[in-house]
């Protein structure tokens, strides 16, 4: 691509994939070492300076049950980074690309949630300070603006009641990507964790009462460069890999795919409680955009490519 492109949290799981997507282009990887983006002085002038023509933010607290007893850093990073990073992409009319989670929604609903159902009721902090993100960046880039018609002022009571109608905002330059279940090298993830107890354990039990689509990190940046190459419509995209499972189911098949011999066994989440609650139906429905492939293919690739110091042979 011939743009400037920064990508902050360069070195986390998602992070470390867009380095290796945008490589071929004039690209800028800070981490947390080189930027704090919850101070916003520090990330208004270093931004300024370098001028990037696409900022990139994969940075986030994701300790969801951490989260729980430090909510305002999970704040901080969250929301009030967001806002930092959306306020000066929105100054140097720099596109800004977000990515936000399935967590800002309730849970509830069985069937799943579309780009344009409206988030709210997070059961847990972590979920409550990314919803708080998304409220930021559209505070700052809101996706729709009053057009104002002069001539249908009204006074009403001593009041001007402005007539208009709601366009959309060419000022809101983003892309707010939403993603669940994230999986790939370079980060603590379900899939090694799963792996690793096999090695030590005859049987594992795991949750089977909590539904969502795992989402494979190379996967997503490479749409996210589609995204962007395509000069797509700005807003909110749902971008998990195709396929609904139950953490039981996924990490069932990471273990016959790397044939070991542990068995898994299905519960009910109440036999582990955690400090977080979970949702039930982590469901995110892409509507908007092409869809990715199976998690099943992607977890094939990842485990033949990224699992060579497990003692296993892959199907």
């Amino acid at each position: 691509m011939n743009k400037k492109i920064l990508i902050i949290g360069s070195r986390g799981m998602l992070g470390s994939e867009l380095a290796q997507v945008f490589s071929d282009s004039d690209v800028y990887l800070w981490d947390r070492q080189d930027i704090d983006i919850t101070d916003k002085h520090e990330v208004r002038e270093k931004i300024l300076w370098l001028k990037p023509n696409i900022i990139i933010n994969s940075a986030a607290y994701t300790a969801v049950d951490k989260a729980e007893e430090n909510r305002e850093l999970a704040e901080q990073v969250n929301a009030y980074g967001t806002a930092n990073l959306a306020n000066i992409a929105s100054e140097l009319k720099a596109i800004f690309v977000h990515y936000s989670t399935d967590y800002v929604f309730s849970g509830k609903r069985k069937n799943g949630y579309k780009e344009d159902d409206k988030p709210g009721d997070p059961v847990n902090a972590y979920g409550a300070s990314k919803l708080l993100g998304e409220q930021k960046l559209l505070e700052v880039m809101p996706l729709k603006k009053l057009k104002i018609k002069s001539e249908k002022l009204k006074v009403d009571k001593k009041r001007i009641i402005a007539v208009g109608k709601l366009e959309n905002n060419p000022k809101a330059r983003f892309y707010l990507i939403r993603l669940s279940w994230l999986f790939g090298k370079n980060g603590k993830n379900f899939i090694d964790t799963i792996l690793q107890l096999a090695k030590e354990r005859d049987s594992i039990k795991v949750v089977d009462d909590q539904f969502g689509k795992p989402t494979y990190a190379p996967d997503l940046a490479k749409k996210t460069r589609n995204l962007l190459e395509n000069k797509e419509p700005f807003g909110i995209y749902h971008l998990p890999n195709q396929g609904v499972c139950s953490w039981y189911e996924f990490a069932k098949q990471a273990i016959d795919f790397s044939r070991i011999k542990t068995q898994i066994v299905p519960c009910m989440s109440k036999e582990f409680p955690r400090p977080a609650k979970r949702p039930r139906y982590s469901i995110l429905l892409n509507t908007k955009f092409r869809k990715m492939r199976h998690w099943r293919e992607a977890l094939r690739d990842y485990l033949k490519n990224n699992q060579n110091n497990q003692d296993t042979r892959y199907r």
